[in-house]
């Protein structure tokens, strides 16, 4: 059972998790799925970091001193900025920031921030941003 979503996390920062090494083949089946079809698997679409970005998120869904219900979430907002293409090769790290904690209307609101880095360095190649809203219970449930 979640207990109460801790809004004052702002501004907390979750380290990176293992790098994640992007191979031709999941750069392929990312495409099909969001129907760019196969292409060559060198070249990443701008939404692949979503597959890194949500793994990082993970770690702040799971914090048990968040208190935030991911049963209950719906996916309000996704964002790219990406800096450069990601490519079939690169070994990516992702950082997660709590950029917004709030709750609004009895739901919870949660706005993170994922920096996208060449694994072991400062070279950012792209900034995701997600916010989720977990459904408040409905009066008498």
């Amino acid at each position: 059972m979640p207990g109460v979503f801790d809004t004052s996390c702002q501004g907390r920062v979750y380290p990176p998790g293992e790098p994640y090494e992007v191979g031709r083949e999941k750069i392929r089946e990312f495409s099909a799925a969001v129907g760019g079809g196969p292409g060559d698997g060198l070249v990443a679409p701008p939404t692949f970091p979503i597959v890194l970005s949500m793994h990082a998120e993970r770690q702040v869904i799971d914090d048990p001193g968040l208190g935030f219900d991911f049963s209950r979430v719906l996916h309000r907002d996704q964002r790219f900025e990406a800096v450069r293409p990601v490519r079939a090769g690169d070994r990516l790290s992702v950082s997660v920031e709590v950029l917004a904690a709030a709750t609004v209307d009895g739901n919870d609101v949660l706005t993170l921030r994922g920096l996208v880095h060449e694994a072991g360095t400062e070279v950012l190649v792209c900034t995701t941003t997600s916010t989720l809203v977990s459904r408040g219970a409905e009066a008498g449930a």
